[in-house]
């Protein structure tokens, strides 16, 4: 059972927020997340860090003024997860926007690889015929893949957010806040909002050069429901850049101002877009959008967020509603495997997971790994079978383990025994090849075990600590929905102790709950719990709306808990 132990709120950060007129408790909130001034929790767009701060965002966006004044046809290379469709849908609008000839490719991830590869670059240029090719969301590691555009003449634009390796491609212009020498403060943007800032940029330089005498100027601010769609599907740390990002983006969405493919995601989730929030799009629009890169083609993610036609963009939402059941079924297969081949393995003794299955779907061992490092909290890789008999893994990372860090590690101790890796610190792909799985598992088993301590393999549950009684109502429940929650900015997880006043099962899976506290009763639920509790429990809880036929009541949604 997880141990919960209550956030450190530094006091003299969480009075000074309280003077600046924040509500007591999300002054406690922001506090407790680093925060110390009342600008850091701004979220209005001249708040945004400049264009400027990107290393060659400038060379990059009059490379495609350039482009654009010169007629030249321009190919998008695209990756196949959210991060990468978004970015793409970006680009081929803001583009469109701005009078370009654009098109895009995606490469298949069973048949093709990933990123920028020669195979694509020669696949691109046999279908599309360009002059110059942008990558969105990969790249950085390209080298092969540049030089063999150059072979052919073609110009390249990489833009990525994804860590280097050693060598960068010789590409005409590379854009990403994490290769050497960019001082860009927000090393946490996703690939959607590198190529959301270079389409600024773009504009400026399209601005500066006179293009907007005598026609209109394109808003690229209708494109943040994409950025911020792209930005939490992609779990990249939500820092005060992001914030912003992704709030002006829900704000779009809950206005009615989103693209078609967004509002018809929502619809195909059931979920309403004029209460959208983070939740939804990293849970309920991400998961669809993803669907098709895993199971069949991210063409038809990005026809999704491309078009302007509501019904045809419905019918595609629909068709990745369906591919998401399908994989949801692939995945509840693959994790009773998983579990049942470790029960043979004393997890607790280990450091970390590597498992492999030849049943196992290449398209869906990303969120496998997730699951297992979630219920075991140990870095988790799972690995499919590769096309030309290689084994693909991915894998996710617990805080006290850079996941390409320990790669490299790998790598570099025992040369040869993974074949390609890339990434970043919470997740990461590679390719082994196949007779070396249980070598590589055993040398990522002793890198994890000089990386970690066996109090990082200790699952903690931080939270928010007790909430005062005279707070826990509906108007609190309403800011903190309306604000931005995620990855490196948690969404707040309060802890009390209550009685348990009454207790029924619904729905035969979930506890529904009537608790006590100070003389105050509130309406809790406990999902897929159907056992009984005790009497008096201390309960982990999030502060949250249920609405039933039309009528709004607190609700608080239990967590984690465990008996006084």
């Amino acid at each position: 059972m997880p141990r919960l132990v209550p956030r450190k709120v530094p006091p003299h950060a969480e009075q000074a927020l309280k003077e600046a007129g924040v509500h007591p408790v999300l002054a406690r909130l922001a506090a407790a997340r680093g925060l110390t001034t009342k600008a850091e929790l701004s979220t209005e767009l001249n708040a945004l860090l400049p264009f400027t701060g990107l290393r060659h965002v400038n060379e990059a966006a009059r490379l495609l003024a350039d482009a654009i004044r010169e007629d030249k046809r321009i190919v998008i290379v695209a990756d196949y997860d959210a991060d990468g469709a978004t970015a793409c849908a970006v680009g081929m609008r803001a583009l469109k926007a701005f009078g370009a000839q654009v098109d895009y490719l995606v490469p298949n991830r069973f048949e093709m690889g990933y990123g920028l590869t020669p195979e694509i670059v020669e696949m691109a240029a046999r279908l599309k015929r360009p002059d110059l090719l942008i990558t969105v969301d990969n790249g950085i590691a390209a080298v092969e893949g540049v030089e063999a555009a150059r072979r052919l003449g073609l110009e390249v634009l990489i833009t990525d957010h994804h860590l280097p390796g050693s060598e960068l491609p010789r590409a005409a212009a590379i854009v990403n806040p994490n290769q050497p020498q960019c001082g860009f403060p927000s090393k946490a943007l996703a690939g959607v909002g590198v190529m959301f800032y270079l389409m600024v940029a773009l504009r400026a330089e399209l601005r500066a050069r006179g293009a907007f005498a005598r026609r209109p100027e394109p808003h690229l601010g209708r494109f943040l429901d994409l950025v911020a769609l792209g930005t939490v599907a992609d779990v990249v740390k939500l820092d005060h850049n992001n914030r912003i990002l992704v709030h002006q983006g829900l704000a779009r969405i809950r206005a009615g101002e989103a693209q078609p493919g967004v509002l018809a995601l929502f619809k195909a989730s059931g979920r309403d877009p004029r209460r959208a929030s983070s939740y939804d799009l990293g849970f309920c629009l991400g998961p669809r959008l993803n669907a098709a890169g895993r199971l069949a083609d991210m063409s038809l993610g990005i026809e999704c967020l491309i078009t302007d036609d509501g019904s045809r963009a419905l019918t595609i939402a629909e068709e990745l509603d369906r591919l998401n059941r399908e994989r949801r079924d692939i995945e509840a297969d693959m994790h009773e495997t998983a579990l049942e081949r470790l029960e043979g393995l004393d997890v607790d003794n280990r450091y970390s997971l590597a498992l492999y299955d030849p049943s196992w779907h290449q398209g869906v061992i990303g969120i496998l790994a997730s699951r297992l490092k979630d219920r075991f909290h140990r870095p988790a890789i799972a690995f499919a079978p590769g096309p030309s008999g290689e084994l693909k893994g991915s894998g996710r990372s617990i805080a006290g383990l850079h996941l390409r860090d320990a790669l490299d590690r790998v790598a570099k101790g025992q040369p040869g025994l993974i074949l390609r890796f890339g990434g970043h610190a919470a997740a990461a792909g590679l390719t082994v090849p196949a007779k070396a799985f249980d070598a590589f598992r055993e040398a990522f088993e002793a890198v994890a075990r000089e990386l970690l301590t066996s109090a990082d393999l200790e699952q903690v549950v931080e939270t928010d600590g007790p909430l005062e009684p005279r707070y826990m109502d509906l108007e609190l429940a309403r800011l903190l929905a309306q604000s931005v929650w995620g990855q490196g900015f948690p969404e707040p997880l309060f802890d009390d102790c209550f009685v348990v006043e009454s207790q029924r099962v619904v729905g035969e899976r979930h506890l529904k709950l009537t608790l006590t506290k100070e003389g105050a009763r509130f309406d809790a639920m406990l999902f897929f719990h159907p056992e009984g509790l005790p009497s008096r429990i201390r309960a982990a809880y999030r502060l949250e709306i249920n609405e039933f036929n039309g009528q709004e009541r607190l609700q608080l949604t239990i967590r984690h808990w465990e008996p006084v």
